[in-house]
Formats: C-alpha cells, sequence, structure tokens
C-alpha cells in the first residue's frame, strides 16, 4: 500500500503566503505535529487518527488526505488548489 497521496495539498502552514506542499501521510502526520497553528480540533484529532491508522494499513492514503484537508479547514489554514 502507497502512503503517496494521488493528489498533493499545498497550504500555507508557515504564514499567509507562504506555501508548504504535502504530498504523503508522513509530510502530513510531521504538520500535524510540529507545524499546526490549533493544539485541539475535533477535525485535528479525526486527522491524527486517520493518518496512524493509514500507517499501519488500516486506513487508505486518500481517506487520510482527505481527513487533513478538513483539519487544514478546521484550522482556517489557506489550502492552494
Amino acid at each position: 500500500m502507497s502512503n503517496n497521496w494521488n493528489k498533493s495539498v499545498t497550504l500555507a502552514l508557515e504564514a499567509p503566503g507562504k506555501f508548504t506542499t504535502i504530498t504523503n501521510i508522513q509530510q502530513a502526520s510531521w504538520a500535524l505535529i510540529e507545524d499546526w497553528p490549533l493544539e485541539e480540533g475535533e477535525a485535528l484529532d479525526r486527522a491524527l487518527l486517520v493518518i496512524e491508522a493509514a500507517m499501519k494499513g488500516k486506513k487508505t492514503a486518500e481517506e487520510a488526505r482527505f481527513a487533513f484537508i478538513a483539519a487544514a479547514h478546521e484550522a482556517g489554514i489557506e489550502i492552494r488548489e
């Protein structure tokens, strides 16, 4: 099972207008733990759980991608399409 996403997610993690591209579940996990502007949140908690499950092969990388995007929306992070 691949940990890479079918489509990367580019978002402003460090500052507005300064974009970072996330391409796989390992990068997403690191971003959520190290760079996320929120400490708590329902979508953040779900994303962490789904990413952990994806790393164990119990969820798909795409399920993790969708959970990551939901956490970004919850945090008010700008996403570039």
